[in-house]
C-alpha cells in the first residue's frame, strides 16, 4: 500500500437493502476527488455494489446487522475496504468460484466476488465464520 494518503472517510450503515444505492453512491462521490474516468466511477459502484449485496445476503442472511465501508484515497486510486459482522465465508476459494451461489433459491448469479476481481485492480477477501467478512478494494484512476 502507498505510504501517504491524500484523504479518508468511513460509513456505517443497516444491512438494508435500500442502503446498497446510498453506499455505491457515497464511494464513487468519494472518488471523484481523483477525477475518475466515468468508467472508473462504473466500475467502483458495480464492485461496492455486489460487495455490499453480499454482506446484506450472505453475512446476515435474514438479520439486520452493519455494514462498514472505509475509503482511503491515495494520489492515483483508491482502497475501499467493506466489513460485516456476519456469519462469514466457510470456503473463500470456493466462493470465488464463477457461478457458485449458496442462495440458488433466490436466483443470485454467483458472480459478485468474479465481477468485483474483474471490475478492480486489487481484491482481498478475509473471512472468520461465526466473525464476519472484510473485503478490500483497490482501484487505480489512470487520470
Amino acid at each position: 500500500m502507498e505510504n501517504v494518503y491524500e484523504n479518508k472517510m468511513k460509513l456505517e450503515f443497516l444491512s438494508k437493502s435500500s442502503n446498497e444505492a446510498f453506499a455505491r453512491i457515497t464511494v464513487a462521490s468519494f472518488a471523484s476527488q481523483l477525477d475518475p474516468s466515468i468508467e472508473e466511477i462504473s466500475d467502483i459502484k458495480t464492485a461496492v455494489s455486489e460487495a455490499v449485496t453480499n454482506c446484506i445476503i450472505h453475512g446476515y442472511e435474514d438479520k439486520v446487522g452493519i455494514i462498514k465501508i472505509e475509503c482511503t484515497l491515495f494520489s492515483n486510486s483508491i482502497y475501499i475496504e467493506i466489513t460485516d459482522n456476519g456469519k462469514g465465508i466457510e470456503d473463500i476459494e470456493k466462493a470465488k468460484e464463477p457461478l457458485y451461489t449458496t442462495k440458488p433459491e433466490l436466483e443470485r448469479s454467483g458472480m459478485g466476488f468474479t465481477i468485483m476481481e474483474n471490475f478492480m485492480d486489487e481484491l482481498k477477501i478475509e473471512s472468520v465464520k461465526g466473525v464476519g467478512t472484510k473485503v478490500t478494494m483497490k482501484k487505480v484512476i489512470n487520470n
